[in-house]
C-alpha cells in the first residue's frame, strides 16, 4: 500500500511542488474549515480516491448526497465487494442497524451513554435530568434483553405487561429496582408527565417509516467490525434533503459512535497489527456529540483516523473547538469569516495575516501540517482538480451487490416488523417450515434465515417463497433431524417452471 497521500501543490513565488500526508502522521487527524464552494469537498474527494485506489479502509458520511455519488464512480472494479453503501434515501431497499444488538456487558454502560448523547443533541431544546434518568434506565435494560431495538423504548415504557415481562428477567439488580422499587410506584399522573416527553420524542422517530424500518430490525444487516479490520469502504448517504436533518443526525450520529466501539475493541490487537481505518465526515457538525470530544483524544490509539470538515468555528460548541484545536494534527483553512480569520491568526503563530485568510481564492487554503511527527511552518497551497470521470464505472453492480448483501425489500421488512410490534399475541420462537429448526420469531415468513440464504442461491426469491403453499411434514421426535433441503428447493423451482 502507498505509505502517503498527496493533497495539493505548494504555492511559493513561481515555484510548485506536491506536499503530501504519511501514513503516520494521518493517525494524528486532519481538519478542513472553509465557506461553502471554497473546495474543501473536492480536496475529501481526492483524498478518499487515493485512499479508495491504495486498498486503504475508509468511511464517508455525506449530509448532501452528491460527492457520494460522484465518489461511486471512481469505485474501480476489484474493489466493488468492499463497498459498504447505506442509503436511507432508498426507501425500497432498508437496511438494517441495531445499535443494541449484542453488546457485551461490561460495555453496556458506554453504549448507553453514546446513545443518550445522540438523543441530547437532537433533543437538546426537550432535555432534562429526569428524561436522561429514565431513558438511561430503558437503554440499559433493553441491552439487557435480547432481540430488543429503540422501538421498544416506549413499548417499554407505556405497555405494563411487556415490562413485566422484560423486567422479570433481569440481571443487573441497580436497573432492576429501579423499575419495581422507582418507576411501578410512580404516582399514575406523575408517570405519565415523566414519561410524556420521551414517548413524544422517541415517537417521532417510530412514526416515521424511514427510520423505523432501519433501527426497528433487530438483526443488523451491516458488520461493523468487518469494516474496520477488514478496510471495506463504508459510505453513509445522510443527504438531509432527502431523509431530514432529524433522520440524519440520528442515523450518523449512533453510527459514527458504533464505529468508534468497535475500534476500541481492538485494544486487545496489538499496536503494528490494527489496520488504519480513515472516517472522511463532511460537516461534521451535525453529528458531533458530547462523546466526540473522547474519540478525538483517544482514536488514534486504535488507527482511527478522523478527517473533518465543515463551515465555520461558530457551528462548534466550546469544549468541541477546543478539542479539534487542541487534538488535530494538520488542517487546512479554506477562505473563512472575519471571526474564524482571527482565531487562525493565533493558530498559525502570526505567521499568516487577517487578511490573506479572508481573501483567499477558491481552491486555495493555509496548511499547518505534521511531517515525521513535527509540526511545520505554514504555508499556501492550491489543491487539485478532480480528475475525470473514469470511462468505465461500476455504479450499477455497486447498487444490486449492496441490494442483495446489506438490504432487504421493503415489504418483507415491515412485515417483519408489523409482525413484532403488533401482534397481540406472539411466540418468542417458529419453527421452520422447510427444515422444522426452531428459530426467532422475528421474520415475516416462517422460513428460517439458512434456508432463505439457500433458497437465494438457487434464485429463488423470498416474495416466491412466501406466496408457496409448501411445508414440510416433520414429526415432533423428528423436528432435529437433517431434512434434504436441496430437493425441497428442487420441488419448488419446479413448481415455478410450470
Amino acid at each position: 500500500m502507498e505509505e502517503r497521500i498527496i493533497l495539493g501543490k505548494i504555492v511559493y513565488r513561481e515555484r510548485e511542488e506536491y506536499f503530501s500526508l504519511t501514513k503516520e502522521d494521518r493517525r494524528k487527524h486532519f481538519y478542513v474549515i472553509g465557506k461553502t464552494g471554497t473546495g474543501k469537498t473536492t480536496l475529501l474527494l481526492n483524498m478518499l480516491i487515493q485512499d479508495i485506489r491504495n486498498g486503504e479502509g475508509v468511511g464517508f458520511f455525506d449530509p448532501h448526497g452528491d460527492a457520494l455519488l460522484k465518489l461511486l464512480k471512481y469505485i474501480p472494479q476489484e474493489r466493488i465487494e468492499d463497498v459498504v453503501f447505506l442509503n436511507p434515501a432508498d426507501l425500497d431497499h432498508p437496511f438494517a442497524f441495531n445499535p443494541l444488538e449484542d453488546v457485551d456487558y461490561y460495555k453496556r454502560t458506554l453504549v448507553t451513554s453514546m446513545i443518550l448523547s445522540v438523543f441530547k443533541k437532537i433533543w437538546q431544546d426537550a432535555w432534562s435530568a429526569r428524561m436522561e434518568y429514565i431513558l438511561q434506565n430503558s437503554i440499559l435494560t433493553l441491552l439487557e434483553y435480547p432481540g430488543s431495538t429503540l422501538l421498544d423504548i416506549n413499548r417499554l415504557l407505556a405497555d405494563d405487561s411487556f415490562r413485566k415481562r422484560v423486567v422479570s428477567q433481569l440481571k443487573d439488580p441497580v436497573v432492576k429496582a429501579f423499575w419495581e422499587n422507582e418507576f411501578d410506584k410512580y404516582h399514575l399522573q406523575f408517570r405519565t408527565e415523566a414519561i410524556a416527553p420521551i414517548q413524544n420524542k422517541v415517537g417521532q422517530f417510530i412514526a416515521n417509516p424511514l427510520l423505523r424500518n432501519i433501527i426497528g430490525q433487530r438483526k443488523s444487516t451491516v458488520d461493523l467490525s468487518e469494516i474496520l479490520n477488514e478496510g471495506k469502504i463504508f459510505l453513509v448517504n445522510l443527504a438531509i434533503g432527502q431523509i431530514g436533518e432529524i433522520s440524519a443526525q440520528l442515523l450518523g450520529g449512533l453510527l459514527i459512535n458504533a464505529l468508534y466501539l468497535k475500534a476500541m475493541e481492538r485494544v486487545n490487537i496489538p499496536e503494528e497489527e490494527r489496520r488504519d481505518f480513515y472516517l472522511y465526515i463532511d460537516e461534521f457538525q451535525n453529528f458531533a456529540t458530547e462523546s466526540f470530544v473522547n474519540i478525538l483524544s483517544e482514536a488514534r490509539k486504535y488507527r482511527f483516523n478522523l478527517i473533518l470538515a465543515h463551515q465555520f468555528l461558530d457551528q462548534l460548541d466550546e469544549s468541541l473547538k477546543k478539542a479539534i484545536l487542541g487534538n488535530v494534527g494538520s488542517m487546512m483553512v479554506f477562505r473563512v469569516g472575519t471571526i474564524d480569520a482571527q482565531i487562525f491568526f493565533e493558530e498559525f503563530e502570526r505567521l499568516v495575516s487577517l487578511e490573506s485568510f479572508l481573501n483567499l481564492p477558491s481552491y486555495y487554503a493555509y496548511v499547518k501540517i505534521l511531517y515525521q511527527n513535527k509540526p511545520q511552518r505554514p504555508f499556501l497551497a492550491q489543491t487539485l482538480p478532480l480528475e475525470t470521470e473514469p470511462e468505465v464505472s461500476y455504479l450499477d453492480e455497486i447498487l444490486s451487490y449492496n441490494h442483495l448483501k446489506y438490504s432487504a425489500p421493503r415489504e418483507i421488512v415491515e412485515a417483519r416488523i408489523r409482525r413484532i410490534y403488533l401482534s397481540s399475541k406472539k411466540e418468542d420462537f417458529l419453527i421452520c417450515r422447510l427444515c422444522g429448526i426452531q428459530f426467532p420469531n422475528d421474520e415475516d415468513i416462517e422460513i428460517c434465515p439458512n434456508c432463505r440464504q439457500r433458497a437465494f442461491v438457487k434464485g429463488i426469491s423470498l416474495k416466491e417463497l412466501a406466496k408457496k403453499n409448501f411445508s414440510v411434514k416433520i414429526k415432533k421426535e423428528e423436528k432435529n433431524k437433517k431434512v434434504d433441503l436441496d430437493s425441497i428447493l428442487k420441488k419448488l423451482e419446479g413448481n415455478e417452471s410450470q
